[in-house]
């Protein structure tokens, strides 16, 4: 598979997209007003500690308190030390609990916290008491009304290697395959790593590097963790200790290897930052970054703005003529599957099952291009065997298996759905690239305009009952005011029999579309809320 990064750096954005064999999968944007937060780590103090939920909320600086579960508080102890290989390090978590964020900002492995969590938490109202200052590292970004979620336990992230200065064991990522090659390692960390000193976890991209790379990693590391914890000693909270690394270098850091084909950059100073860097840590990757200075943007020549564009559309294509419906709410993400214009030739069966496939593949590109996460439900043609909902569910995996966030993805139901959870730690793109509209309030419907005159008509009859006799002016959307005029032109004349006042009807394109007003010509008095009341 051939792999390309590509980098738009500009003033007030920076956009970095991945391909795969030429097709956008992944598309990460970073700016000054919206700086990613996951990795960075705080003095906070506990504001609250809520012994129902065994939580607590730490003041660390920012609008919301931060959220720490007593879970997240759980020191490893000894006998629990031996080492274990851990879940893939470059992986990106999605939830809070896993390994990195999306500015490649190793956290937490999963594995690490997966025996955290199994091991029972002490009881948070005996491990902390309001007005404390604890150190925390933020692994979940603020995502709605929600405010960051964090982590007592630190982990520092390097080129080779994640440094967990709580911890004591040694742990492989299990996307190095070789057995062996993990056993070196493994071996090559334990004779470099200071006793008592911390933990670490070698990462992916260590595969065949040598001892002195290690060693010249987990130094910088153990350097890094110094400097936090003497900011520490001399800081009152709430305060910053440490920011996490930026978009551009975290990504070239945590994602570019000898699987990657080409790096392209649109800006010289990033282009000469990056040449820096692999200068230290992977200088035969040099020969792979290309500074891209020709006068089309490098999006526009990729070919990849239009998908971009289409990464916020509710209808997704398929390449045999089906479709997918994507619809986010609050609680999850559903998508729908649907056949299109594709019909097939006889066997109705092989013609929902290859819509299906095409549409499984096409369910994992589109989460990780518009990074979502949570609770996704995927609502699949019906499939009449069992062999059929297997392979379609075997082809989901598939796919998901690239994702760089951790995926699960349970059996087809009966009913054609597939539950699945992708990991999350900050908003998708939908939810921090677009608002909602001011016309719909983000419903995605407005009433119709037959729905507006009977609504206007019912507040009329409202002031007639009341007794009212001044003189009315009736504004309607200009769309809703070309319904009256061409299917109820006798609306108004039968409104003024019933009233003993005139009205007089006129457009507004001031107007939201399911919008009206009911002035008093007189006075020039809007009193539509007093008798707008459905």
């Amino acid at each position: 598979m051939k792999r390309e990064i590509l980098i738009n750096a500009g003033a007030r954005e920076t956009r970095v997209a991945i391909l795969e064999d030429g097709k956008l999968v992944e598309l990460l944007v970073d700016r000054p007003d919206n700086r990613r937060m996951v990795g960075d780590i705080y003095l906070g103090k506990v504001e609250a500690v809520l012994p129902g939920i065994q939580a607590a909320f730490v003041d660390i600086g920012t609008e919301k308190s931060a959220f720490l579960h007593a879970s997240d508080l759980v020191r490893e102890s000894a006998e629990e030390a031996e080492d274990d290989d851990e879940d893939d390090d470059d992986s990106v978590s999605e939830d809070g609990n896993g390994l990195a964020s999306r500015n490649g900002a190793e956290h937490v492995p999963a594995a690490l916290q997966q025996s955290r969590r199994s091991r029972k938490a002490p009881p948070i109202q005996d491990a902390l008491k309001r007005g404390q200052e604890i150190m925390v590292q933020i692994s979940k970004e603020p995502i709605s009304t929600k405010g960051p979620r964090v982590t007592a336990q630190i982990s520092l992230a390097g080129r080779f290697l994640v440094y967990i200065p709580d911890s004591s064991r040694v742990g492989v990522s299990r996307k190095i395959g070789s057995g062996a090659e993990r056993q070196r390692l493994k071996e090559q960390v334990a004779t470099i790593l200071p006793e008592r000193s911390g933990g670490v976890i070698v990462r992916t991209v260590s595969e065949d590097v040598t001892p002195e790379a290690l060693a010249r990693d987990l130094e910088m590391l153990m350097a890094q963790w110094k400097k936090i914890q003497r900011k520490n000693k001399h800081t009152h909270a709430p305060a910053l200790l440490h920011r996490e690394t930026g978009l551009t270098r975290g990504l070239v850091r945590d994602l570019f290897s000898a699987k990657v084909d080409s790096l392209s950059i649109d800006s010289r100073p990033v282009f000469n930052e990056v040449v820096e860097y692999l200068k230290t840590v992977a200088p035969d990757l040099i020969p792979r970054v290309r500074l891209y200075d020709e006068r089309v943007p490098l999006f526009d020549t990729a070919g990849i703005e239009a998908e971009i564009r289409n990464a916020f559309k509710r209808r997704c294509e398929l390449p045999s003529g089906g479709y997918l419906i994507i619809e986010p709410t609050e609680a999850l993400v559903s998508i729908d599957v649907n056949s299109g214009r594709y019909t097939g030739k006889k066997d109705p069966e092989k013609t929902v099952l290859r819509t299906n496939l095409e549409a499984a593949a096409e369910v994992a590109r589109q989460l990780r291009l518009r990074d979502v996460g949570g609770i996704i439900v995927c609502d699949f043609i019906d499939m009449e065997t069992r062999q059929s909902r297997d392979r379609v569910l075997q082809e989901l995996r598939i796919h998901l298996s690239r994702d760089r966030a951790r995926t699960k993805a349970f059996a087809v139901s009966d009913l054609g759905l597939v539950e699945m959870t992708r990991q999350r730690v900050r908003q998708s793109h939908y939810q921090s690239m677009t608002g909602p509209c001011p016309t719909c309030e983000g419903t995605g419907r407005v009433f119709t305009p037959e729905t507006i005159v009977r609504r206007m008509e019912r507040s009329v009859r409202r002031m007639v009952v009341e007794g009212r006799k001044d003189n009315l002016l009736v504004k309607l959307h200009p769309e809703v005011a070309m319904y009256v005029l061409e299917e109820e032109k006798e609306l108004i004349q039968k409104l003024q029999k019933a009233a003993s006042f005139s009205l007089e009807l006129r457009d507004d394109p001031l107007l939201k579309p399911d919008e009206f007003k009911l002035v008093v010509k007189a006075q020039g008095r809007d009193v539509t809320q007093q008798y707008a009341l459905a």
